[in-house]
């Protein structure tokens, strides 16, 4: 009897052992907020399966034999933090990497060129006051700590970014004068629910605290992601400059940019 029990108990721990090593590791996450920004790495994704939770569709399958997630956000903050928040609580990811576009605020870059964050920041999260907006770090409603304002890159996902957009072969960009190969900084990027189409409001924007893009998702995310302990990085290929011809651009150089921005994550994946 008691021989039985033990030989029992062995093969159960022989098999939750065996079941164990057979566990994918956990995936990495690829958010987009627009369904065209990771239709790219989409297309390179094998083994596929969905599932939907509360109206978010989550992709899931391999990229080169890693396990990945790819979902599409919506626009804006609330959109962002929703999906992410899901997206933790149903699968655990090992890593966030954000796909995307996004305006030019720095005055050296074109549209095709890319800015890997090294940090991210609400730019309209804080005071208003007469002549200009304070911004503010938002407290963790339990442990009342306080966040930063400007929320910092995971330091290994921001080494194999850098790494990978050295080696990724980019689609060149057209102007009038011809193809260009993308400009690649790791920079600051601003978070915002407002799509910039103006110089002044660009330059107010970027007198504040000298970000090299604008968009409307990534620091949402990060701060889901600070809160919760999970590695983050968000990457943008700029579709526009923010100014007066922002739109126009946006629809000129709109897919380029987002399957830049997606060959980035692909070379960082199978790194």
């Amino acid at each position: 009897m008691l021989k039985n029990l033990i030989l029992g108990c062995l093969t159960f721990c022989l098999l939750a052992i065996s079941l164990y090593a057979q566990q994918s590791p956990p995936p990495i996450a690829i958010l987009g907020a627009l369904n065209d920004e990771v239709a790219w790495l989409r297309g390179q994704l094998q083994d596929t399966s969905s599932i939907t939770f509360t109206g978010r569709t989550f992709l899931t399958g391999n990229l080169e034999g890693r396990p990945v997630i790819i979902a599409v956000t919506g626009v804006g903050k609330v959109n962002a933090a929703m999906t992410m928040a899901l997206l933790a609580d149903h699968f655990t990811p090992s890593a966030v990497i954000f796909s995307g576009v996004a305006g030019g605020l720095n005055p050296d870059l074109l549209p095709g060129d890319i800015v890997i964050a090294s940090r991210t920041f609400q730019h309209d999260l804080g005071e208003a006051t007469a002549d200009s907006v304070l911004n503010w770090g938002v407290r963790d409603p339990l442990t009342r700590q306080e966040m930063p304002i400007f929320l910092p890159a995971d330091s290994l996902l921001l080494a194999l970014a850098q790494r990978a957009s050295s080696e990724a072969g980019f689609e060149k960009v057209p102007t009038s004068v011809g193809l260009r190969e993308p400009k690649v900084i790791t920079g600051l990027i601003a978070t915002g629910d407002l799509f910039f189409s103006s110089t002044p409001k660009k330059e107010e924007l970027r007198f504040r605290h000298s970000p090299d893009a604008v968009e409307m998702e990534g620091a949402a995310v990060a701060q889901v992601c600070y809160e919760l302990g999970i590695p983050c990085l968000d990457i943008r290929a700029l579709s526009d400059r923010a100014d007066e011809n922002a739109m126009q651009d946006f629809e000129k150089f709109f897919q380029i940019a987002a399957r830049n921005a997606n060959r980035i994550v692909l070379d960082m994946i199978i790194q």
